[in-house]
């Protein structure tokens, strides 16, 4: 049953409101609460709504049962820290497994994650962890999050020892996104991350390099300045994406480093802008131009990962 109609339900019936508070899978946002985004209403209106209802949810929710989180505090963008802290407090319970929380940009106040909050007790069963628009520091506090397979952070703010720090209590993971964390200036996968085969990074601009000893990685996708790359025991890596939206040498760089980052590569999607190369004895250009760019995309594969191997 959706969650508005055993909210509904809940109402009229004991029956239903006893399981409501075992209910196990919450969307928090301004839909699934029923709340009209009206653009006439006041911010200040939507967002007093919206700690009113999930204050009453989590309230009433035991917290025993739950599996699956989703916060997503759009579109209020002044909620106080500790409006989000109580929900936390019964959202990350002993038992989830998915956990979301996506805080809207905030002025002048940036919500802190409670790392804390990750004990071994409480984050163990945690599959999929999604932080976005937040900072993750303290984690030094982070349990052992023994069956965490998927982590995505996007605009997150946490340095490379951070980080790192986080990962060593994730022994299970499988899937690492990073997406415009411009805290971190260097990127080291711990070597007890033996399950990792997917590693994405987008938008990092600090990030100056990237160490990835994870002798199962087989998609590595990255988009930034050319930086300094080493996967380690790289033999598994069939997939490499490699993007970068300015003026770079990402066509050399794959052309000279690739043979010896991912020596079994099978698929390489490469795109650069302004670059000129030679590609037996032709001059290839990129432009700008992203229809060119799309034009170009396969040639680029070929072409280049035949003169990568010559």
């Amino acid at each position: 049953m959706p969650m508005r109609d055993a909210a509904r339900a809940a109402c009229v019936s004991r029956v239903f409101l006893n399981s409501w508070r075992c209910y196990p899978r919450l969307t928090l946002d301004t839909e699934t609460l029923g709340i009209h985004l009206d653009t006439d209403e006041e911010e200040e209106k939507i967002e007093s709504d919206f700690v009113s209802r999930v204050d009453h949810i989590m309230q009433n929710h035991s917290g025993n049962g739950l599996k699956k989180v989703k916060i997503r505090t759009h579109p209020c963008r002044n909620l106080h820290p500790s409006n989000v802290d109580r929900c936390l407090q019964i959202a990350i319970s002993p038992g989830i497994e998915e956990f979301e929380l996506q805080i809207y940009r905030r002025r002048n106040m940036e919500y802190d994650f409670p790392s804390s909050l990750l004990t071994t007790a409480r984050g163990s069963s945690i599959r999929s962890f999604v932080l976005t628009y937040c900072a993750f520091h303290s984690t030094m506090t982070v349990g052992c999050l023994s069956s965490l397979a998927r982590v995505y952070l996007r605009c997150v703010h946490i340095t490379g020892d951070e980080l790192y720090c986080f990962l060593s209590n994730c022994p299970a993971l499988e899937q690492l996104d990073l997406s415009n964390c411009s805290d971190m200036i260097f990127l080291k996968i711990p070597h007890l991350l033996i399950q990792l085969n997917l590693l994405w990074v987008q938008h990092c601009h600090k990030l100056q390099m990237i160490e990835a000893n994870a002798p199962k990685l087989r998609d590595f996708n990255y988009t930034g300045m050319p930086i300094h790359i080493s996967l380690g025991d790289s033999s598994q890596v069939r997939v490499i994406e490699m993007h970068c939206e300015h003026e770079s040498r990402m066509i050399y760089f794959a052309r000279t480093k690739l043979p010896s980052i991912a020596p079994n590569l099978q698929i390489l999607h490469l795109s650069s802008c302004n670059e000129v190369s030679v590609v037996s004895g032709k001059q290839l250009r990129c432009s700008q131009n992203l229809t060119l760019l799309r034009k170009l995309h396969l040639v680029l594969i070929v072409l280049l990962w035949n003169m990568v191997h010559k």
